[in-house]
């Protein structure tokens, strides 16, 4: 498929460059491919992106990598706990040449944010950040302003447990669409990066752009072709239920949960080459989209019981709707 600027892709095409996407940026990040694929699912479904795990596991390579591949503008913020919301959003400064205040946009206004560590900064200046994530704008002074389009957020965060970290709000969190975790490497994949680091005598692989943003939009707009059959409907609004009455979680998922987990198992679907939805889809991304929008009751968190593990349990428990679209009965 050639690069284009032509806003109206099929599925199956939309998936076919998705594909190719995550091919070149496996080149630079090794060993990912599960996070790789959840990070890619979050940018065609058009939502944010919480990667949270230690330090040095590649997760602003993995963040540059996307950026570059993608043909997306990028600037990376590095929260610290003396950040300022105006160094996020932008601020007004005296012109003395035009002797007005002028605006300064801040580093939010590009196609792909780094907000690397957010939670080693307070949560003023990290609620600088919700406006842009929920309404795509930043209102400064009084004075509204549109970001760029597409706008994403990738979000690295330390485990809360990790020295010199706040919490994130609750409806901070909402308003990341998936969480990821990337883990260490297998011995063996550890060593294939270091030998592929020292042959290519440069610090990291270089990515070629393949897309632009014309085209990411035009990817996000096939998934509005992907039929969701009235069966996976009640499957998802039954998960989402099934969070709201299970003894070990104290907080459920909010509607936003349910609308999320819809997206993300349609850009699924999209990755696969297809224009309707399994339920498989929905399983595949049900973690990664709702793990990180409960509260476990607090004697779980006493016993390090961790949300990924209860919502994996509560999707197994959930009964799997056994009919097929129309469209897969027909192909």
């Amino acid at each position: 498929m050639k690069l284009s600027h032509d806003v109206s892709l099929t599925p199956q095409q939309a998936g076919q460059r998705a594909r190719q996407v995550l091919d070149e940026i496996g080149r630079a990040v090794v060993g990912k491919p599960e996070a790789l694929e959840l990070v890619m699912l979050g940018v065609l479904a058009g939502g944010h992106i919480l990667i949270e795990d230690l330090p040095g596991l590649g997760k602003t390579l993995l963040a540059r990598s996307f950026a570059t591949t993608l043909g997306l503008d990028f600037r990376r913020i590095q929260f610290t706990p003396d950040l300022l919301p105006s160094d996020v959003s932008g601020a007004p400064f005296y012109d003395q040449q035009s002797g007005e205040m002028v605006f300064r946009p801040g580093p939010l206004f590009t196609h792909l944010l780094l907000a690397d560590e957010i939670n080693r900064t307070p949560p003023k200046t990290q609620a600088a950040l919700l406006e842009a994530m929920a309404e795509a704008q930043v209102t400064v002074d009084g004075t509204t302003r549109r970001l760029p389009d597409p706008f994403v957020v990738i979000a690295t965060a330390n485990p809360i447990e990790y020295e010199g970290t706040y919490s994130l709000p609750e409806a901070q969190l909402d308003r990341f669409l998936l969480r990821v975790r990337m883990g260490y490497l297998t011995p063996e994949l550890e060593g294939s990066m270091l030998r592929a680091r020292l042959d290519r005598a440069a610090p990291e692989a270089r990515v070629q752009a393949l897309s632009n943003p014309a085209e990411v939009l035009a990817m996000r707009a096939a998934l509005e072709q992907v039929e969701v059959d009235d069966d996976l409907v009640d499957y998802i609004v039954a998960l989402i239920s099934a969070t709201r009455v299970d003894p070990q979680i104290q907080v459920g998922a909010s509607p936003r949960g349910g609308l999320a987990l819809v997206q993300l198992a349609r850009a699924r679907a999209v990755l696969d080459g297809r224009d309707y939805l399994t339920p498989e889809d929905v399983k595949s991304v049900a973690v990664p989209a709702l793990a990180h929008r409960v509260t476990l009751k607090p004697e779980l968190w006493v016993r390090q019981v961790e949300a990924d593990d209860v919502l994996a349990k509560l999707v197994a428990s959930v009964p799997t709707p056994q009919t097929l679209p129309r469209s897969a009965v027909e192909s």
